[in-house]
C-alpha cells in the first residue's frame, strides 16, 4: 500500500440551506475567477457580492428544497447582460461541476437539469430581445 491517503467521504445530496450556500459559494467563487465569466459578474455586481449571494441562496432554496423565501423575477437582471452562448455554455460547465465536486443524488441532479433549462431560456429570450430590438417587461 501506498503512503497516499484518499478523501473517501461519500457525497451527499442537496438537503437543507447549508448546502445551498455551499454550493452558491463555491460556484460563485469560481466565476468570479473565471476568464470568460469574471468582469462581466464583477462589473455588474462591484461591491454588492454579499447581497448576490444571498438572493442566490433564497433562489436555489425556493427552487431546489420547495421553501419559498425567494421572490421576484430571475430574467430581467440577466436581459441586458452583454452575454452569448459561448458565456452561458461555460456557467453551465462550471455549475455542473461544482455540483459534483459536492454532491450527488436526486437534488443534485436537479439543480444541473434546472440550471441547464435556466441558462438555455435565458440565452432565447436574450437574443430575442436583441433581434427584435425590445425590452423586457420588468
Amino acid at each position: 500500500m501506498s503512503g497516499i491517503v484518499y478523501n473517501m467521504k461519500e457525497k451527499s445530496d442537496i438537503s437543507n440551506i447549508e448546502d445551498i450556500q455551499l454550493l452558491v459559494d463555491i460556484f460563485y467563487g469560481k466565476v468570479r475567477q473565471d476568464g470568460l465569466l469574471a468582469d462581466i459578474f464583477n462589473c455588474v455586481i462591484q461591491d454588492r457580492w454579499p447581497e448576490h449571494l444571498e438572493k442566490m441562496y433564497r433562489f436555489w432554496q425556493t427552487v431546489l428544497l420547495d421553501e419559498h423565501t425567494y421572490y421576484g423575477s430571475p430574467f430581467s437582471p440577466h436581459a441586458r447582460l452583454p452575454v452569448g452562448r459561448q458565456h452561458f455554455e461555460r456557467w453551465k460547465k462550471l455549475f455542473s461541476e461544482t455540483v459534483d465536486q459536492h454532491f450527488s443524488g436526486k437534488k443534485a441532479d436537479e439543480a444541473k437539469w434546472r440550471a441547464e433549462r435556466m441558462a438555455e431560456l435565458f440565452l432565447q429570450k436574450i437574443e430575442y430581445y436583441r433581434a427584435n430590438q425590445t425590452k423586457p417587461l420588468v
